[in-house]
């Protein structure tokens, strides 16, 4: 595989992970009136950077995935409560350092 070729195949992966995170169908990601990688980036709520693979961040693990999906659809007070909520559990003894 050519160098640019593995360099689509990767922007092409981040794509269809950004869609598969926001739970969107690929017909809908599909309504975009650009195929522009900002418009991408729009729609998928990531910086052009993350999709380009410009900006390397480590992957989240799978239990904060389904917990930031959840909060985006709760109202705009109960994500407080939850961030209040998440900030209580931060300051207390730690279980364990990494519970994913």
């Amino acid at each position: 595989m050519s160098d640019d070729a593995g360099k689509w195949r990767r922007i092409g992966d981040r794509l269809r992970q950004a869609r598969e995170y926001l739970e969107l169908k690929q017909e809908e990601a599909a309504k975009v009136d650009a195929v522009e990688l900002a418009r991408f980036a729009e729609v998928y709520r990531q910086s052009i950077e993350a999709l380009s693979g410009t900006l390397e961040t480590p992957p989240l693990p799978e239990s904060v995935q389904a917990l930031a999906r959840a909060a985006t659809k709760l109202s705009a007070d109960d994500r407080d409560e939850l961030l209040r909520f998440a900030e209580f559990l931060q300051t207390r003894s730690p279980r364990s350092v990494d519970r994913g």
